[in-house]
């Protein structure tokens, strides 16, 4: 029983919070007051589902986010659903139970990627899902008479619902898991369950079959291993007295090729030798000569160095001249005679010093310049000379240096190295020859490898290299044909031994699985007989329910004032039929006018509501459900839900939500609660009447 509801901002509704009781509750007012957005507070905070478009559309205008409370009761269990949506699109939802320490989180949020679902927990709390309760509980408006439009096949899953039958299809799901966790179980121990005993005979027959037809082939088989193991033994004979020769002739080519590479290394080091001793030569030619000039230019680079020193202090001592004369030129411009007097003392001077007239000492300092030139050409003829004898200086030094990088002392040294030269050349000739017995002169171990191949040659003389090749060539063919029926032999053995294996375990497996099959054949008679929502308990409860809700729906028919005296539902196959009797006659659905259609529908759901009285919500909402109704049928319609009351009182009370804008036809009428809805400016406003 939904006890209260709160919307937020939701739809039409700014602040709407109701308190229901047992029993009618009826909701009167114009159509867009807000009455059906009940409905959809209910659905949307339960289950997330609503009848709008999208869920922003569930926001009332002007608002980022709005939300739907709702408080109900089940078995003695109080409990509270919040859903929440905001104008991102984002949602939040928390199921809670009430008790006396507080709230306690039951579920929150609809992550069931990680098994988090608050939908799928409410819905294992009332029983029902969205759907499902939708068709049985919820009558929208215009819909009363959808359940009789509703397919056969979903009617029966509707009443599968309503009466509990889902539990035995639980029920029915776990005897399954316990076969085949019991069939896994076996098939784990014995690698077979009891669906293999035929699959398994005819593997016991296969290899039955496999053991006879084995033998024959076998003995095949040996016979020709046999002989090809007599003629291999004699091919084998003779490739011993062979193979020795073959080693022979390696070991001849591989003294040919010792011989031909120590000749070759033994070329190369002559080679090497004679390139090194003609580089000494070429390198230590002619330095003993200038090696012998080196006393005779060191005595000129001295000379040299004292005619430069000498030629040196001249070019000073005359710079040192013109200095002197430079300040005698000075001191005479200032003593000029004047009328033959000398300028200091007055006295007659019939003539100057020489060192005292000016003229005598320009031409005196001339003469010192062009003396100092002729010195500097002196000089710079002796540091020429220098830099040539330091020159050839440096060629002696050069060759020394030369002579000692090559270790040659003297001249008679080097023309040692010249003779050994010339004679390693003449040998050149020799070693480069293929004639082996021309290598074989070079030295003594030639002439010991040349004749250990004279001897090998000797000793594999008449010997075929393609015979033996051939004679190998056919071992290895009898020996591959011989490993090939070894390998098949060893096949057809295993085959054999395998046979007779595994028709040991098939012939115990297959006693074992009789026994398995005959114990499933009765689990699986329980699951189909007791726990099929097709076997005979289901049939017996669909039965009974039938019968129940076709008793009601006609009981509460009666008070609607119709021809229809009886309505009676009935099985067939997977369906579930509806028929309606007058007196005198079975009516067709169709035949029904609109009026007749809504009072069975009706009718029906009331009588579902009656089976309902022991479900877990307890609750039925109609929308509008005078629709299509005349004034008298609307006048029994409200006796029918004024009768609802005395369900409520019952011990199994039943709610009921009834939305309407007949309010007149309500009054004086013996229901619980009266909520009138008005439109406002500022939302929805609801009035206890």
């Amino acid at each position: 029983m939904i006890t209260s509801i709160e919307l937020g901002d939701f739809l039409a509704h700014a602040e709407t919070k109701l308190e229901f009781e047992k029993g009618v509750t009826i909701f009167v007012g114009e159509n867009g007051a807000g009455k059906s957005s009940i409905i959809d507070g209910i659905t949307f905070s339960l289950f997330g589902q609503h009848t709008r478009k999208s869920n922003k559309g569930l926001i009332k205008r002007g608002s980022n986010q709005g939300y739907s409370k709702i408080e109900f009761s089940i078995n003695g269990k109080q409990y509270e659903t919040v859903r929440k949506i905001d104008s991102k699109g984002s949602l939040s939802a928390t199921f809670y139970e009430i008790t006396k320490e507080g709230r306690v989180e039951i579920a929150a949020g609809e992550r069931k990627q990680f098994g988090e679902s608050m939908t799928e927990q409410v819905e294992k709390t009332i029983g029902m899902d969205f759907e499902k309760l939708k068709i049985a509980s919820i009558v929208q408006q215009g819909e009363l008479n959808s359940i009789i439009n509703a397919k056969p096949k979903e009617f029966k899953e509707l009443l599968n619902a309503i009466i509990g039958i889902d539990k035995l299809d639980v029920a029915s799901e776990s005897m399954k898991k316990v076969t085949k966790e019991f069939r896994e179980k076996i098939k784990t121990d014995l690698g077979y369950d009891d669906t293999h005993i035929d699959i398994l005979q005819r593997d016991f027959e296969k290899y039955q079959q496999d053991i006879k037809e084995s033998e024959p082939e076998k003995k095949q088989l040996e016979s020709e291993q046999q002989q090809i193991q007599e003629e291999l033994k004699k091919l084998q004979k003779e490739l011993e007295t062979e193979t020795p020769k073959i080693d022979k002739i390696n070991q001849l080519e591989l003294r040919k090729d010792e011989l031909s590479k120590y000749a070759k290394d033994t070329m190369k080091g002559i080679q090497e030798k004679i390139s090194e001793n003609e580089r000494k030569i070429r390198d230590c030619e002619g330095c003993f000569d200038v090696i012998e000039q080196k006393i005779d230019f060191e005595t000129k680079i001295q000379k040299v160095e004292e005619a430069l020193e000498d030629s040196s202090n001249k070019i000073q001592e005359m710079l040192s001249q013109i200095a002197s004369l430079k300040e005698k030129q000075i001191l005479a411009s200032k003593l000029q005679l004047k009328d033959n007097k000398c300028p200091v003392c007055d006295s007659t001077v019939e003539k100057l010093n020489p060192f005292f007239q000016v003229e005598h000492i320009k031409e005196e300092t001339i003469k010192l310049q062009e003396n100092i030139k002729l010195k500097e050409k002196e000089r710079e003829m002796y540091n020429q000379k220098k830099k040539e004898f330091v020159e050839k200086v440096q060629k002696t030094r050069d060759a020394e240096a030369t002579l000692r990088a090559h270790s040659i002392n003297t001249k008679e040294e080097l023309i040692g190295i010249q003779k050994e030269t010339q004679i390693q050349k003449e040998k050149l000739p020799l070693i480069n020859n293929n004639d082996l017995k021309q290598i074989s002169e070079i030295d003594e171990h030639t002439k010991l490898i040349f004749e250990n191949i004279l001897k090998l040659e000797l000793e594999t003389k008449g010997f075929s290299e393609k015979e033996f090749v051939n004679l190998k060539n056919t071992i290895e063919e009898k020996q591959t044909s011989l490993s090939q029926i070894h390998q098949q032999i060893g096949g057809i053995l295993e085959k054999i031994d395998k046979a007779e294996k595994q028709i040991d375990l098939i012939q115990n497996s297959i006693l074992e699985l009789k026994k398995v099959k005959k114990y499933i054949s009765k689990l699986d008679k329980v699951q189909t007989n007791i726990f099929s929502r097709d076997g005979s308990v289901a049939t017996s409860l669909r039965s009974w329910a039938l019968n129940s809700i076709s008793v009601k729906a006609s009981e509460y028919l009666s008070f609607l004032n119709t021809k229809i005296q009886r309505i009676a539902l009935s099985e067939k196959a997977r369906d579930v039929s509806i028929a309606c009797y007058s007196k005198t006659e079975v009516l067709e659905l169709e035949s029904l006018s609109g009026g007749e259609k809504v009072s069975v529908a009706l009718a029906l759901r009331l009588g579902m509501a009656s089976l309902l009285g022991s479900s877990n919500l307890n609750l039925m909402i109609l929308d509008e459900p005078t629709t299509h109704l005349d004034v008298e049928r609307k006048k029994s319609l409200v006796r029918v839900l004024s009768q609802l009351s005395e369900i409520s009182n019952s011990q199994t009370p039943m709610q009921f939500l009834i939305i309407t804008h007949d309010a007149e036809i309500f009054e004086d009428s013996n229901v619980e609660q009266i909520y009138k809805f008005e439109s406002k400016e500022e939302g929805s406003k609801v009035i206890a009447l």
